[in-house]
């Protein structure tokens, strides 16, 4: 058997006159995955289902302009900072800086000309002997207001034992700061709710977040809450334990703790009995059960051009935010010139 990675490129169509591509790699188990280059999107990911046929454990949309109609972040890469930054106030060594706000007062996923915005340059190259897709953006301070010139590059892969790797690679031409994740939405299972997954966090705390979903100084021992997922929790009992709070769901930031292997969650579906273990040695994860999902402006493949809550669940490792007044950015800086490496890896059984 050849157990080559192969990888192709297709055309996806155009954004606001823009072509945007479509790269894809597959393995010998029949297991791929493909990216497209408006905003480093994951678009699909897709394992055998019972009968050898490929099922996306993945929400994507139709068309490109799709991803930009709605606030929800489906899949795509996100920079230079993951997470939220309060009253778009950075601090750089005393250095402070005012960046573009996109949530009310606060900068969040990088803000309104993050990475998920912009088209990126597309190409397979073959790594020690694999195809990889590898996808190419200059992100400039003046179009984001982040300081310094960022060369970036995300290399996704894939492994004959199916493993998804995505690693993120930047290089500033002044010390800026570096906090990138992929907003990946799973749906393992064949239906259109996560209610029956199970999920598991290695986490025995949630930060406590202020009306504006800043985190505090304050931390939540998860012990008998509903934020505990140090064993395996259906995700619809601990979503319905959450159903008197604002969100009505999960939107929370978890300090994980990552094992000997950098495992912080898991996934799992009893159903089809699909899978996704999430490795990455930085120590936070956002939790996203996309409660807040519309019926308008959300056209999903996978429910034929309409959303629904809790439709897809996204797991997004991350270097954990400090509190928010504190701009204390020192985790994530990146001193100038020098490169800087993350890396999110998937699991995946079925």
């Amino acid at each position: 058997m050849d157990n080559k990675v192969t990888g192709k490129i297709d055309q996806f169509d155009d954004y606001q006159g823009h072509p945007i591509k479509k790269l894809t790699l597959k393995n010998s188990n029949n297991v791929s995955i493909s990216v497209i280059t408006l905003g480093s999107t994951l678009y699909e990911l897709n394992v055998p289902d019972e009968n050898g046929q490929p099922h996306n454990i993945v929400l994507n949309y139709q068309h490109s302009e799709d991803y930009l109609k709605n606030p929800f972040y489906v899949c795509m890469g996100i920079g230079r900072v993951a997470g939220r930054i309060a009253d778009g106030k950075l601090v750089i060594d005393q250095n402070k800086y005012n960046l573009p706000t996109n949530e009310g007062s606060t900068t969040l996923h990088g803000g309104p000309h993050g990475f998920n915005t912009q088209i990126w340059d597309g190409k397979i190259e073959t790594q020690n002997g694999q195809d990889v897709i590898v996808l190419q953006h200059l992100q400039r301070s003046e179009d984001d207001g982040f300081p310094g010139d960022m060369d970036v590059t995300i290399t996704y892969s894939l492994s004959d034992d199916d493993v998804v790797s995505i690693k993120f690679t930047a290089k500033s031409t002044e010390d800026t700061v570096f906090n990138p994740t992929q907003h990946t939405y799973f749906n393992l299972g064949d239906g259109n709710t996560i209610n029956d997954q199970l999920l598991k966090i290695n986490s025995s705390q949630a930060l406590k977040l202020d009306d504006k979903k800043i985190p505090t100084k304050e931390r939540i021992d998860v012990n008998n809450t509903p934020y505990d997922f140090n064993g395996f929790k259906k995700l619809g009992e601990s979503i319905a334990a959450m159903g008197k709070t604002k969100e009505k769901g999960f939107d929370d930031v978890f300090p994980v703790n990552p094992d000997t292997n950098n495992i912080i969650a898991e996934l799992r579906d009893p159903a089809t009995n699909r899978g996704v273990t999430v490795e990455s040695s930085r120590d936070g994860m956002i939790l996203f059960t996309a409660n807040s999902f519309t019926h308008e402006n959300m056209n999903f493949v996978r429910t034929n051009g309409v959303g629904n809550p809790y439709l897809g669940v996204a797991l997004e490792p991350m270097f954990l935010a400090k509190p928010g007044q504190d701009r204390d950015f020192s985790e994530m800086k990146v001193p100038k010139n020098h490169p800087v490496t993350h890396t999110i890896k998937y699991h995946l059984s079925y």
